[in-house]
């Protein structure tokens, strides 16, 4: 199982998805972390100059045609990974990254390692108040 943490250096969870730069994608063998590799992940500086769209009146932030395009970009890089950790994240892209088949857990947690130990033993929760 393969499990990504957002990170702007490896080591934390970030807070904020759309603008952290990197996934820390961990590889997990009967309970135990056996590889870490960084993987780049586009974010929102990468999207400066797309051109955006307004939201469709009652239409959420996050859930028009281009948002969901750069959310299945940033996606593309974690497609071999099963769940998602982050600080936190909008609601357009947490519901992106569910029809990917990528469980995001949005997480209080700031040490990747703590995190992932948690998600290992079942004790980690999905704290879906810290979406926007």
């Amino acid at each position: 199982m393969k499990i990504a943490a957002i990170t702007d250096e490896g080591k934390t969870i970030s807070q904020h998805f759309g603008r952290a730069p990197y996934y820390l994608v961990v590889t997990i063998e009967n309970g135990q972390i056996v590889n870490r590799e960084m993987r780049d992940k586009l974010g929102h500086a990468h999207f400066a100059n797309d051109p955006h769209e307004e939201d469709q009146p009652g239409q959420p932030h996050g859930f028009g045609p281009a948002a969901q395009d750069r959310h299945t970009r940033m996606a593309e890089a974690i497609a071999d990974c099963q769940a998602l950790l982050c600080g936190g994240m909008g609601r357009g892209a947490y519901e992106s990254m569910r029809a990917r088949g990528i469980k995001p857990i949005v997480t209080h947690i700031a040490s990747i390692a703590e995190a992932v130990q948690a998600y290992i033993e079942g004790r980690i929760v999905d704290q879906v108040e810290r979406l926007h």
